[in-house]
């Protein structure tokens, strides 16, 4: 009954949301990688639900959440300096990681946690374009960590995965559609990104099992093979782009974007169902993984690219 309530005041919060940001003309301002402009924040408002409710757990990690959506949401609507961003991101990661109790081990962890760390964020955020690939993808991610959380290993206390999976299921319901309500924005890829991190950091510390990374290896595969592809093409990736793999698909070979999103959900679950049957050997599952991927994404880039390419694009 807890999580109905919190679904349906969820619910009831972006109906809200909806009307307050349209009369403050609360909207992010499109790119090249998007022509959305509704921006949402109820992951923000999912992972709150749980910190009001149950004892105040994990303040250190709501501060951080805070912290960077914040930030992130005035970036959304308003331009601001890249290096005051990155500050308040590393400010935010690091009080993440005083969660973790990362501060326990070697000074190199920390070094090697804030690469990672900011790498994943901006990843999840490159990768937020078209309609419910942000939603659905967080879904397949929840979904596996509840099950792990429940079957395999406790890593965090259950409520907050299924509360967040509640502010994620709202979310899903006005944008994995055709013609998509709202959209997550900077604020909204950028807080999902830091649940899901918090999440999985704590599952990985708990097991010392770093291939638990599976969990965003299709994101992943996509992100990086993405970077190395532009440097190919000498671009400057700190630029907007439509080079992903999966907006090839939506914008060049015209699939649905609901379409695409599907594609991508089903692709990382089978991954995450693939690991649990060979559990006892991760990093060479992991390591398998990487390979079938970025071999399916050369592929495809090799097949497909020169429509992009004919359509005069950059």
């Amino acid at each position: 009954m807890y999580y109905v309530i919190i679904l349906v005041l969820l619910f009831l919060a972006e109906l809200f949301y909806f009307r307050i940001a349209d009369k403050c003309n609360i909207i992010d301002k499109p790119n090249e990688r998007s022509s959305h402009t509704r921006i949402r924040i109820i992951f923000y408002f999912g992972a709150l639900a749980y910190f009001l409710t149950n004892h105040w757990e994990y303040p250190w990690f709501i501060l951080a959440l805070t912290l960077i959506t914040f930030i992130s949401f005035v970036d959304d609507i308003r331009s601001i300096s890249q290096s005051l961003r990155l500050m308040l991101h590393f400010t935010a990661m690091v009080l993440m990681f005083y969660q973790w109790g990362l501060f326990t081990l070697p000074w190199w962890w920390i070094i090697v946690a804030l690469i990672v760390c900011t790498g994943i964020i901006n990843a999840y955020n490159f990768m937020d374009g078209i309609n419910g690939i942000t939603g659905g993808y967080s879904l397949v991610i929840l979904g596996a960590l509840a099950y792990i959380n429940t079957e395999i290993t406790q890593f965090v206390e259950p409520a907050l995965i299924y509360t967040v999976l509640c502010s994620v299921l709202v979310f899903c319901f006005f944008n994995f559609r055709k013609k998509a309500k709202c959209f997550a924005g900077d604020v909204g890829s950028v807080s999902i990104a830091f649940i899901l991190l918090f999440l999985i950091g704590r599952l990985i510390i708990k097991t010392e099992d770093f291939s638990w990374i599976i969990l965003l290896s299709v994101y992943g595969v996509d992100s990086v093979l993405t970077i190395v592809h532009r440097l190919m093409l000498h671009e400057n990736i700190g630029l907007p782009h439509r080079k992903h793999m999966y907006q090839l698909m939506a914008n060049e070979l015209k699939i649905p974007h609901v379409a695409v999103s599907l594609v991508y959900m089903l692709t990382q679950a089978l991954v995450i169902l693939g690991y649990f049957c060979f559990v006892g050997y991760g990093y060479w599952y992991l390591l398998g993984i990487i390979v079938l991927l970025s071999s399916i994404y050369v592929l495809f880039m090799r097949k497909y690219f020169h429509f992009y390419v004919q359509q005069g694009k950059k």
